[in-house]
């Protein structure tokens, strides 16, 4: 039974205070580039919702770029190792890898006819280098700064020149190819974080955390003037050209944009992006008609011109990895959080997103469950807390916990919702605490049976632990032994069957009527802890999702038979499970992207 994936909701740039992001653009239009953790993110520029993810890489990508010609990327990471990988195969082929540097790759630059390419960064040796994309053959050398290189570019016409924004204050100018150092410039007075050519290469940009942008001729290098006295208030951490290099778009860390008249140097338009930390504003695109701006948060901004007020449209999500992932009640919206706290609904059809409002947890979500039109969440602030689903809001409600909750389940029937927590079981009864049972284990997974009244509890010391509810009140009816610490239980929607997962790599159904083993055949294709297991809806199909970064679709009337989804979330453990309908699983990963699985037909 094959299995394709539907959806890609992606995840934002990863942003980290006092460091500029750098994008990609498209020499086609079509999409723009950014990098979280290990993984590039190609995505449309006109339907955000539409993206690619690629996932090479061993460690953190900080940059990627596409070559002048379309039809290849260059990525490069922490280790100062740097890909070359084709945007035509959708396995995006690699063409090929060097290792220019010896330590972080900052900014990377293609020469116009896609044959060069200059990377910068924070090499032991040097902060640059000019290769051959084709080889890897140098092509001059970048030097004559004396700190880590924030940014280059490489002039798009001739004669060629590029030029680097560096730590120690500088900008460098070279000449080529071969290419070999000329000058340096010194009119900033603190980090030069971004530089750019115009796109005729008539002239160049450079952007610095003194607040001051500068514009220099292309060809001579020489000092044209200042735009702005200063440009902005904070450092500015990106600048982006219009496609036909009459305006500067300019992006600062004094949470403002501002797009300048490059001719008369004079504002045209400021756009005002917040007044918290968050909104601080770390990088900028002009790509055809979009102008995008990266605030601290993250989220895509694209800018109006002709409303500065407002952004045509944010893109939000999650930027930190995703640690639980819940439905509504009718299955019609998804329910992410990742370990900074943030909640997201999404539109399950359209990647259509919104951050759940109110005062939630501030920090890591460990539970979440759905009850009539509430969702109900846990975290490690030690409290169960309540998201209206109409108003996409915290309510006030706020129930305090005994010990750290690592997960909760909801019986709808009784209007309770029971809690396995790190030393207890807690039940709690509209809203308040009605019991707390002490534990002499810590608890990691918890699910109710809404038929027998029966609490699964999964334990770190290898036990599953079936409990009766009689009323709010828990009694241990039976343990049963498994060779791992348990991760995750759940009882199949026609309560017949309750199946767990744990860290020795098994996935193990039970029959509930006497908690046998309701097949002799084991499933443990797994090659690493099982994180997760959920439930279709019809209790025919079992999914499973682990450490080792595989997804698997086990079949309760046919034991031998299985569906792997291998490499589901490339170099990245499965974090959360849940199908949507019979033939739909909506997973989510360390990598911070919720992906849609179709399965299709036989």
């Amino acid at each position: 039974m094959p299995v394709s994936n539907k959806y890609i909701f992606a995840s934002l740039p990863r942003t980290q205070r006092g460091q500029p992001i750098v994008l990609g653009t498209d020499p086609k239009g079509k999409n723009f580039l950014y990098a979280n953790g290990n993984s590039v993110i190609i995505r449309n520029i006109d339907n955000p919702a539409i993206s690619d993810v690629y996932t090479e890489h061993s460690c953190a990508v900080n940059v990627a770029k596409y070559s002048p010609s379309g039809f290849y990327i260059a990525s490069g990471d922490q280790s100062g190792k740097i890909r070359i990988w084709d945007t035509v195969n959708k396995e995006h082929l690699l063409k090929n890898e060097f290792q220019p540097l010896g330590g972080p790759i900052k900014d990377i630059a293609w020469s116009p006819d896609s044959q060069r390419i200059v990377v910068v960064g924070e090499g032991r040796e040097r902060f640059g280098h000019v290769f051959l994309a084709d080889t890897g053959t140098s092509v001059g050398e970048i030097s004559g700064q004396s700190k880590a290189i924030n940014s280059v570019d490489y002039r798009p016409s001739r004669p060629f020149r590029i030029v680097t924004g560096s730590e120690d204050n500088t900008i460098g100018v070279f000449e080529g190819p071969p290419f070999k150092f000329k000058m340096t410039k010194t009119d900033h007075t603190r980090y030069v974080q971004a530089i750019k050519y115009s796109p005729s290469g008539n002239l160049f940009a450079s952007g610095g955390f003194d607040g001051k942008v500068f514009l220099y001729d292309g060809t001579s290098s020489e000092l044209v003037g200042e735009i702005g006295s200063p440009a902005h208030k904070g450092g500015i951490y990106g600048v982006a050209w219009k496609p036909d290099g009459s305006q500067l778009l300019t992006c600062s860390g004094d949470k403002t944009c501002k797009l300048w008249n490059v001719e008369t140097k004079e504002l045209v338009t400021e756009f005002i992006m917040g007044k918290d930390v968050e909104d601080q504003q770390v990088s900028c695109l002009w790509q055809g008609e979009h102008l995008i701006s990266i605030s601290l948060s993250g989220k895509i901004n694209y800018l109006d011109v002709t409303n500065p007020e407002k952004p045509l449209r944010i893109v939000k999500g999650h930027n930190k990895p995703i640690t639980v992932l819940g439905l509504n009640e009718d299955k019609s919206s998804i329910y992410t959080a990742s370990h900074d706290g943030i909640v997201i609904f999404w539109h399950p059809e359209t990647g259509v997103n919104e951050k759940v409002g109110g005062n939630g947890h501030g920090n890591q979500l460990n539970g979440i469950a759905s009850f009539d039109n509430f969702i109900y969440t846990c975290g490690i602030d030690d409290s169960l807390r309540q998201i209206d689903v109409e108003t996409n809001t915290y309510t006030d409600v706020s129930v305090k916990l005994a010990s750290q909750p690592r997960g909760l389940a909801v019986l709808k029937s009784q209007n309770i919702i029971v809690l396995a927590c790190q030393k207890h079981i807690v039940v709690v009864k509209n809203n308040q605490v009605a019991s707390t049972l002490p534990c002499k284990f810590e608890s990691n997974c918890i699910s109710i049976n809404s038929e027998t009244l029966e609490v699964a509890v999964g334990a770190d010391d290898q036990k599953l632990r079936i409990y009766g509810l009689n009323d709010t009140t828990l009694e241990q009816k039976l343990e049963l032994e498994h060779l791992g610490a348990l991760t995750d239980c759940q009882y199949s929607p026609d309560n017949k069957y309750l199946v767990a997962c744990d860290a020795n790599r098994k996935v193990i159904l039970y029959e509930v009527s006497e908690y046998k083993l309701a097949h002799n055949k084991e499933w443990g294709l797994h090659n690493a802890k099982v994180n997760r297991v959920a439930w279709s809806p019809n209790s025919t199909m079992v999914a499973s999702g682990s450490l080792d970064t595989n997804i698997i679709v086990w079949y309760v009337n046919n034991p031998s038979k299985h569906t792997i989804l291998k490499n589901a979330h490339p170099q990245s453990q499965i974090t959360g499970l849940v199908w949507l309908n019979d033939r739909t699983i909506v997973s989510t990963g360390q990598d911070c992207n919720t992906k849609i699985w179709e399965i299709d037909e036989e």
